[in-house]
């Protein structure tokens, strides 16, 4: 199949196309490097940072630049299109007005960019769109797939599952989610929405070390825990740690996008998938680690600090990924030998402890 590739430069981009590209479709790549001038703002390198050589055969193309975007869109006509290529930081969004301004811009106004240009030059084509399971929150019942069933009196509905984000990052995911139901149902464009988890990884069959963001910025919580245990400092854990995530492994992830491309969305349908395959505890994690660290002769500990973000410090939290169990899933699992190989890995590797400390607080306007 002809596939598109928007956020090539990414952590997920480059991989999916070199995985994408192994199966045999033919998969073209474009990026503006934006994180890249993100990055430098906030004075972040990640590990194994991809150079210019590595980003060879990616083409520039800026989604807030319809003119360019139509054009790539026409002249390569794909039949499935992927996109990541949003900013993906919460802390960046909410570091400010201006960074908050730049997400919803970027994220949103790129996106209704994308789906006019598909109507224009390629309405057939299946738009593979990554969101996040952060668009749900964590309301106090069960998280289903995207829609929620409603007896409401004596009638009953099916509708969107009420979204409660928490960053203005989050908020312009729900608000892709809404432009492209509406897109989907007005166009009758195909549009499947992964709600994706946190992801976690340091290589693929295809591409041998990936970038591995570490900072409070561009970070996750199981790197920062990971890079922390590799270099015999405390685990730094927000609050009590008993709000829960949910997690899975990159080359889960390629499985997913394989699957989403497999059973696309028909015309007009918006189909969303829940993208993950595991849920825990900051702080059951945070022992995780501890465990695999004594595999490699690690004696990590851990440290509670206050909790910049404004969340839940307890909450319930069940969500569902059925459907791509039912797709045929089957899941890596985060266990404790997976945890001390990048332990190891990262070992090896210099790094910026000023970078680890949250400088962002979610109640500063």
């Amino acid at each position: 199949m002809r596939v598109l590739v928007l956020g090539a430069d990414g952590y997920l981009g480059f991989p999916t196309f070199a995985y994408l590209q192994e199966k045999g479709h033919h998969v073209e790549i474009v990026d503006n490097f934006s994180k890249r001038q993100w990055e430098a703002e906030f004075s972040v390198t990640p590990l194994w940072p991809r150079n210019a050589t590595d980003s060879r055969g990616i083409m520039y193309c800026d989604l807030l630049n319809s003119r360019r975007l139509y054009q790539v869109l026409e002249e390569f006509d794909p039949e499935v299109i992927i996109h990541y290529a949003e900013q993906p930081s919460a802390p960046m969004s909410m570091s400010g007005r201006e960074a908050a301004v730049l997400t919803q811009t970027n994220n949103v106004i790129g996106t209704l960019n994308l789906i006019f240009g598909i109507v224009k030059h390629c309405p057939k084509a299946h738009l593979i769109k990554l969101g996040t399971m952060g668009e749900y929150g964590t309301p106090g019942i069960d998280i289903e797939e995207g829609w929620l069933h409603v007896t409401h009196r004596d009638r009953a509905e099916v509708i969107p599952f009420p979204k409660q984000p928490g960053s203005f990052y989050h908020l312009s995911k729900v608000h892709d989610s809404h432009n492209l139901l509406f897109a989907a149902h007005n166009f009758g464009l195909r549009v499947t929405d992964l709600n994706q988890g946190i992801v976690y990884g340091v290589r693929t069959k295809e591409v041998d070390a990936l970038t591995f963001h570490y900072d409070d910025i561009f970070g996750t919580v199981l790197n920062r825990f990971i890079l922390q245990a590799a270099n015999d400092l405390p685990l730094t854990v927000y609050g009590e740690g008993k709000h829960i995530r949910t997690f899975l492994n990159i080359v889960d992830t390629l499985q997913c996008v394989e699957l989403a491309l497999k059973n696309p969305a028909k015309p007009g349908e918006f189909l969303v998938r829940n993208q993950f395959t595991e849920k825990f505890s900051i702080i059951d994690l945070a022992h995780a680690v501890v465990d695999a660290g004594k595999i490699v002769g690690k004696s990590v500990t851990i440290n509670k600090i206050p909790n910049p973000r404004k969340e839940a410090p307890e909450h319930y939290y069940n969500p569902t990924n059925q459907s791509f169990l039912d797709l045929g899933l089957e899941p890596q699992c985060l266990t404790d030998n997976t945890i001390a190989e990048m332990i190891v890995k990262v070992s090896q590797e210099p790094y910026d402890v000023s970078i680890i400390k949250p400088r962002v607080r979610w109640s500063d306007a």
